[in-house]
């Protein structure tokens, strides 16, 4: 870890570091940081522990980047974020570390998962409560980053909101929901008003959000499958058309949804 900090210390040398490294602000390195986390997460559903050993080395150096960044700016230091994220672990841990303190640790008391999970929550809300004090906001929604992906971000909303008994206790008014959005949704598709469909079309994939949690489903999961099923079977039906020496675009409809169909029926 030291070496790495003092690459990093070089790399940002006035004199001999690297012109692109010292151009980099907290601001320019965020698209950087997502491209990297997206990175690690194919590494992890490809099974390529080489990679991801490779990635995760990638998404560290990010971290020791802003560090450097901070330091110069006279904000913190990796130390501080060591110290920071060690604190909130031992302070969210207290059924492994009881009184947040390491030395602690082997006095542990039984919980299960829910249990766990629902101990975590209730310090963060108290963290939250705290930061009150300190004149920052109280709603319950504050802390979700809005430059989540679309469809987490709804997901932790959602999640939030059940927190504080905005929720449906059963899982048929969802349903009813996902259906109303629906006509909704095609309703706006015979006005052919354009507003209004991007308007519905939110609407309905935040209803479908609710239903996946409602289901124990992770959305994003889901979807991440449902876009490997479309393209593998998608690459099926390249492939036997090339076999047949038809392009796609000359294949017509009607192939095409044959050829979809006994990809399916290969599991793919």
């Amino acid at each position: 870890m030291q070496k790495l900090l003092e690459i990093m210390t070089k790399l940002r040398d006035r004199e001999h570091g690297c012109p692109w490294d010292l151009e980099q602000t907290l601001s320019s390195l965020t698209r950087y940081t997502l491209e990297e986390v997206y990175e690690v997460v194919d590494a992890v559903e490809d099974g390529d522990p080489e990679s991801l050993r490779d990635e995760l080395g990638d998404l560290l150096f990010q971290v020791v980047f802003y560090a450097k960044i901070a330091e110069e700016d006279g904000l913190f230091d990796f130390q501080d974020i060591v110290d920071a994220i060690s604190d909130k672990l031992l302070r969210r841990h207290p059924h492994v570390f009881p009184a947040a303190r390491l030395e602690n640790f082997g006095q542990s008391q039984e919980l299960n998962a829910d249990q766990v999970v629902s101990n975590w929550e209730a310090i963060k809300t108290e963290e939250r409560a705290g930061k009150v004090d300190e004149g920052i906001r109280a709603s319950a929604l504050a802390d979700i980053p809005n430059a989540l992906p679309a469809l987490e971000r709804a997901l932790k909303l959602q999640k939030r909101a059940a927190r504080v008994g905005f929720d449906w206790q059963e899982l048929a008014p969802v349903l009813a929901k996902v259906r109303e959005e629906l006509e909704e949704m095609e309703e706006a598709l015979n006005q052919r008003d354009q507003e209004q469909m991007n308007h519905e079309l939110g609407d309905l994939l935040f209803a479908i959000v609710n239903l996946a949690r409602h289901t124990r489903v992770e959305p994003e999961n889901a979807l991440r499958e449902c876009n490997r099923r479309f393209a593998r079977r998608f690459n099926y039906i390249e492939e036997q058309l090339q076999k047949d020496g038809v392009s796609v675009e000359d294949a017509g409809l009607e192939k095409l949804d044959l050829l979809w169909d006994a990809a399916k029926q290969k599991g793919l």
